[in-house]
């Protein structure tokens, strides 16, 4: 029997359909990553705030999945590559009808340059 891989809970569901912190502060997000181990759910690398990999940083989760439809990529932070993984508690991405990039109302018209 395979041993689970550390940092991976698949009965964790997703703390909600947006970043955490975007939505606390009325921020914006460019794509989703789940957090593997807890469901938290931050904002991609290219996004302005980049709250993913900050949550990974100061939680030593180290392994997100996206939270975008039609994705189910795994990314290790401390081995930096791409990896396998199960199938996660669902939902397994943000709401069909939530745009990209999101939430509606908050993007800026320019936010094409504020990507990193």
């Amino acid at each position: 029997m395979a041993e689970p891989l550390v940092g991976i809970d698949p009965s964790v569901p997703p703390s909600g359909p947006g970043c955490t912190e975007c939505q606390e502060t009325r921020g914006w997000w460019f794509h989703l990553r789940r957090c593997a181990q807890c469901g938290h759910i931050g904002c991609c690398d290219s996004s302005p705030s980049q709250h993913a990999s900050a949550h990974a940083a100061a939680t030593g989760h180290p392994i997100i999945r996206s939270y975008e439809p039609g994705e189910d990529w795994f990314w290790d932070y401390r081995r930096e590559r791409a990896l396998l993984g199960p199938p996660l508690a669902p939902p397994e991405h943000h709401p069909l009808d939530q745009p990209v990039p999101g939430p509606a109302g908050r993007v800026p018209p320019d936010w094409q340059y504020q990507l990193h």
